[in-house]
């Protein structure tokens, strides 16, 4: 599988039975279409939708029925459909168990950087509704590639972006490794298969340890 697969389906494995789950723009929408078998929860769409289903195929694609990302969805029995002012408040509110986010950075105090980078000397593309779901939300997880197209860690000791969220990050998945947020330092969990330890310490800035249970990541 692809970088982008590996993520969302490791990050699929995070959620659980009865959950209320918000999935960012990016990889995270992926993560709908590998839920573990036998957990059933309801997907959260910031654009307003509670319910949202796998992918459709294309010829069952319909141009009202998307997620956050504009990517065509299925809706599940239950579904409920909503204005934006309703929706962001159900994210601002506490309502929500797990939020997955795609980010730019992430540092070893849990805080993450994800809606904004300077190209051509302005900021872009803008915060929509990070901000909310890092803050109202129970469990933050931060998908991201390990490290940028230049080799540059993308796993901080301090985030260099303006920041989307202090704090508040509990789970780190890149393409490399899993790293739980640990007091002022990350703990290393679980490694990608075929990335050595030696690897993954050559392309992670921030400070951190390894699990005693330390393992290869499994699908």
């Amino acid at each position: 599988m692809n970088a982008r697969e590996l993520i969302a389906r490791r990050a699929a494995q995070e959620l659980k039975d009865g959950q209320l789950v918000n999935l960012g723009f990016g990889m995270p929408t992926q993560a709908s279409n590998y839920l573990p078998e036998g957990v059933h929860l309801m997907f959260h769409g910031e654009n307003g939708v509670i319910g949202v289903g796998p992918r459709p195929a294309p010829s069952q694609a319909q141009a009202d029925i998307t997620n956050a990302g504009s990517e065509p969805v299925t809706l599940v029995p239950g579904a409920a459909i909503m204005d934006l002012c309703t929706s962001l408040g159900a994210m601002r509110s506490g309502l929500l168990d797990v939020t997955i986010l795609g980010a730019l950075e992430v540092d070893q105090h849990g805080n993450i950087a994800n809606w904004a980078a300077k190209r051509e000397g302005k900021w872009w593309p803008g915060m929509g509704g990070a901000m909310e779901l890092c803050y109202g939300t129970r469990v933050c997880i931060a998908t991201l590639m390990h490290a940028d197209k230049k080799g540059n860690s993308k796993i901080l000791k301090n985030c260099t972006l303006p920041l989307t969220g202090r704090g508040c990050v509990k789970t780190i998945i890149t393409d490399k490794a899993v790293f739980q947020v640990g007091d002022g330092h990350l703990i290393l969990k679980e490694h990608a298969p075929g990335v050595t330890l030696e690897e993954i310490t050559a392309l992670t800035d921030a400070d951190f340890v390894v699990a005693d249970d330390f393992h290869e990541m499994t699908f």
